[in-house]
């Protein structure tokens, strides 16, 4: 910044001295801006992140304020770059990995996702790197035999191979909230819902060592007996209201385009 500043400089001073010689009355407002503009560039390259070269997005919802739900689109995407390495966004019915999962909270909490969402850290999301959005995915802690369905609106993790990032309710749920990460089973189940909140559905699909079920098939009676209170609920968390639910949502990629800008807009940056 001060090699910015120095040479802003001595551009406004060779700008003085022409104008001293009669070559230019526009000089100072020229000067002006050029040091407007070596500023702002300075404050926004101190938003970026040094390893991977973007910025997050700005928070939209301020703590204890209420988050809204959906709002988003739905989007595949294009292929993008972070950190050097490319990422290729594809719908894959088939799609099964395994391997770390972290989770994030109050950094992001509030700020847009990459589909347009707001990202709540009560919800059960989870951000993807080439997941449809919004898409629904089982994971499982390899760890505890706790399986459950998340609802995948963001891009990232980009770090440390890891292979999902979940919220921290839905970490709180499969038990490795305290832990910071776990290894997991990740696997496609299908595109979601656009509006309302699927909070309640998503948590009546908690099993524990078996398959958590699709969403559209979860009986929200049979859930409490087939997973503990315990389990479920902690004292200190909340659960977010629920709005109405969609029977099926079919996937259309007609928003695409370039969609480098809103990816990197999202929380996935860590």
């Amino acid at each position: 910044m001060r090699r910015r500043l120095r040479a802003a400089g001595r551009y406004i001073a060779s700008i003085g001295a022409r104008r001293r010689h009669g070559l230019g009355r526009l000089g100072p407002a020229v000067a002006i801006a050029l040091l407007c503009l070596v500023l702002a560039h300075c404050t926004d390259r101190s938003r970026i992140d040094a390893t991977l070269g973007v910025a997050p997005s700005e928070r939209l919802v301020q703590p204890g304020e209420p988050v809204p739900k959906g709002g988003g689109v739905y989007r595949v995407g294009s292929p993008y770059m972070v950190g050097g390495r490319l990422y290729v966004p594809e719908l894959d019915p088939h799609y099964r990995a395994e391997g770390l999962a972290s989770w994030y909270g109050n950094d992001f909490h509030g700020r847009s996702t990459a589909n347009g969402e707001i990202f709540d850290l009560n919800a059960i999301s989870a951000a993807h790197p080439t997941m449809p959005l919004p898409s629904y995915a089982r994971v499982t802690n390899l760890q505890n035999g706790r399986s459950l369905i998340v609802r995948v609106n963001d891009r990232g993790p980009y770090a440390a191979n890891r292979i999902i990032d979940v919220s921290k309710r839905a970490a709180q749920l499969l038990g490795f909230v305290d832990r910071g990460t776990t290894r997991v089973r990740v696997e496609y189940v299908g595109p979601a819902q656009l509006s309302g909140s699927d909070d309640r559905l998503l948590e009546a699909t908690l099993r524990q060592d078996e398959p958590a079920p699709a969403p559209g098939s979860v009986k929200f009676a049979a859930a409490t007996r087939i997973v503990p209170v315990s389990m479920t609920m902690s004292p200190r968390t909340r659960v977010a209201s629920t709005g109405p639910i969609s029977d099926t949502t079919s996937l259309d990629d007609s928003s695409n385009g370039d969609d480098t800008v809103q990816i990197l807009n999202g929380r996935g940056l860590y």
